[in-house]
């Protein structure tokens, strides 16, 4: 499904830590854009602090993650409480990337919203990513 003109979702893509290997980030962003979203790329060896900075001067909707590092733990961490310590809370936040399976839940627990493991389809990344978009901007009165 396409994004109308009046509810084009901004969505941060970020690539968290050192790891340089952006491909997966720049693939969903660019199914975004293509899908009818406001992309903003932050780029690679972004801190959290970065990462929130750029998501709340840019007002964005939405916050999507990409590590491969094994760091994934430790940033989504201070990545979520920087969100409250802002007041930013209310920004969903997906995670991708290579995540152990017993590190889901918890990193869930920690507020993010999704995490979208290799070879999860674009299609459903790009329908969650609407879907969290649009409830954020209903809560807002948008």
């Amino acid at each position: 499904m396409t994004i109308t003109e009046t509810e084009r979702i901004k969505v941060l893509v970020a690539k968290l830590g050192l790891d340089g290997h952006d491909r997966g980030a720049k693939v969903v962003a660019r199914a975004l854009r293509d899908s009818g979203f406001e992309v903003i790329y932050t780029g690679i060896r972004q801190t959290p602090e970065q990462v929130i900075e750029a998501a709340i001067q840019e007002d964005v909707d939405v916050i999507g993650v990409s590590i491969l590092s094994g760091a994934h733990m430790t940033l989504m961490k201070r990545l979520m409480e920087l969100l409250r310590e802002y007041g930013a809370e209310d920004i969903p936040v997906f995670l991708g990337g290579t995540i152990p399976i017993p590190d889901i839940e918890p990193i869930k627990r920690m507020g993010v919203r999704e995490v979208f493991l290799p070879g999860t389809s674009l299609k459903e990344i790009v329908e969650m990513v609407r879907q969290a978009g649009l409830e954020r901007r209903k809560r807002r009165g948008w």
